[in-house]
């Protein structure tokens, strides 16, 4: 390359959970008892109904003002109001006690997702619609875990979100007719999902194999899944899309002391498996004869909370782990009873980890600080990290490399906001920026695009199929967007 506890609420006194993972959703069951899963257009409230506007433009006509008058009056103010700022979470003034709005021009596509439950993981699923693919409207598969306030309400859920259109922008008037059929229409989407014992704390699918999925539950046990026989159905539109499926696991593994956030498969060896638990544990899973072995002996070198798990882009027998004592370790499947390198990677717990699929010696990691470092493995030192990010306010929840763009990170954290990065850029103190006035916050200048407006944000993933798509979900649903300035 040139030049949590994760996702876990918090126990407050009194027992009240911050991290809100068994709140409901942003729906509320329709009466037939159907769950509700539905789009949001986030732009509608720019557009208003046309009898409502010829009303307003009635009564104005009515009260006898001069609207020609009027109109210069309003350019008028327009030229005398102050320059637009840029609000970031934590400087200057509350939120409450200003006015905030934002560019659609931002985004080149930007959806909304409402669902029942929140979830507090997910994955994309790779599909045979192509790589690479930039041309909207787009397809694209989901599988996401539940967090329901019942533990029986539990479930999985694939997802196939279709006519994912680009978001229409003000300065859109003079589009082609050719652009019209990508713009902005109402996406479709069809659901199928099944049981899942207890709440899902981490959902990953098969790289080789998208069909098979591991989830972690909060129950301490962990699951494979095979969900052909859904992922088929999605094809074929439902009167009832909602309905749910009896699926029983492929296999289950009750060996871990506690419930655990952290799983990854291995890209290189198809059906292996790593999980870590919050007692410290990390278990080795290899698939054999149409199921699956676990090594009953753990990996040992930690001393707390195991908290995320990366396997190397190149190497099988090779893994990375990060926990709340702080730690990032780097391991050889061949030797459990210590790591082969380990760093004090962060002053707080040490939250998520992400290996560079393209570079495989960059190694990203991100704490309850809200710090977020660049680790090069060639010189795994504490005091020597590649780079070193303090932008977000609060714990960093999700971190990943972009899937075919070495030096580009997205980053998520607990104050509400996803931010993306490039290694590769350099300050240019001779060009002068576009846009609004930053005021008083200084901007990094690998600091790409900071996305906003979601709550208790848990998890994002790069769609490895559409260059640039950043999925994420969080307490009020599901976001799917791609930054306009990574096209």
């Amino acid at each position: 390359m040139p030049k949590k506890k994760r996702g876990r609420g918090k126990r407050q006194p009194g027992g009240e959970d911050t991290g809100g993972p068994k709140r409901g959703g942003a729906n509320v069951p329709a009466d037939n008892g159907k769950e509700e899963i539905e789009f949001e257009d986030p732009f509608e409230d720019e557009f208003e109904d046309d009898t409502e506007m010829m009303a307003q433009a009635q009564a104005k006509a009515q009260q006898g003002g001069d609207e020609t008058t009027r109109g210069m009056d309003d350019d008028e103010d327009e030229e005398n109001l102050p320059p637009a700022k840029v609000w970031h979470p934590g400087v200057g003034e509350e939120a409450e006690s200003k006015d905030l709005d934002y560019d659609s021009t931002a985004y080149t596509a930007f959806h909304r997702l409402n669902v029942e439950w929140p979830c507090l993981t997910f994955d994309v699923l790779q599909d045979s619609l192509g790589p690479f693919r930039t041309k909207f409207p787009q397809t694209l598969f989901l599988a996401a875990g539940t967090q329901a306030a019942n533990a029986d309400q539990n479930k999985v859920m694939l997802l196939k979100v279709g006519e994912l259109h680009r978001t229409k922008h003000d300065d859109d008037s003079d589009a082609s007719d050719d652009d019209d059929d990508a713009l902005d229409d109402d996406p479709i989407l069809e659901e199928r999902n099944f049981q899942h014992p207890g709440g899902v704390n981490r959902l990953r699918s098969m790289p080789q194999s998208p069909n098979i999925l591991a989830t972690m539950s909060d129950t301490g046990h962990a699951h494979i899944w095979d969900t052909q026989h859904l992922l088929k159905s999605l094809d074929k539109p439902s009167a009832n899309r909602m309905q749910r499926h009896e699926t029983r696991p492929l296999f289950t593994f009750e060996g871990h002391a506690q419930e655990g956030f952290a799983v990854d498969w291995s890209p290189v060896k198809a059906g292996r498996l790593i999980t870590g638990d919050c007692s410290k544990h990390i278990y080795l899973w290899d698939a054999h004869e149409g199921s699956w072995v676990v090594d009953k002996v753990p990996f040992n070198g930690h001393t707390d909370s195991v908290e995320d798990l990366q396997f190397s882009p190149n190497e099988p027998n090779v893994f990375a782990s990060c926990s709340v004592d702080k730690t990032i370790r780097i391991w050889d499947t061949r030797e459990r009873k210590r790591s082969m390198l380990f760093v004090a990677a962060h002053k707080s717990d040490v939250n998520v980890i992400s290996w560079n699929r393209k570079v495989s010696h960059l190694l990203c990691s991100g704490a309850d600080d809200g710090i977020v470092k660049v680790w090069d493995l060639r010189n795994f030192k504490s005091t020597s990290p590649a780079a070193n990010f303090k932008w977000h306010r609060g714990p960093i929840t999700s971190v990943q490399w972009h899937p075919s763009d070495e030096s580009i990170l997205a980053v998520s954290s607990a104050d509400n906001s996803v931010s993306t990065w490039d290694m590769a850029l350099e300050a240019d103190s001779e060009e002068k920026g576009e846009g609004a006035d930053p005021g008083e916050v200084e901007l990094p200048p690998q600091l790409l695009f900071v996305h906003q407006g979601q709550k208790d944000i848990k998890e994002l993933r790069f769609h490895p199929q559409i260059p640039s798509l950043i999925i994420t979900t969080a307490l009020d649903g599901f976001n799917i967007f791609k930054p306009s300035n990574m096209n």
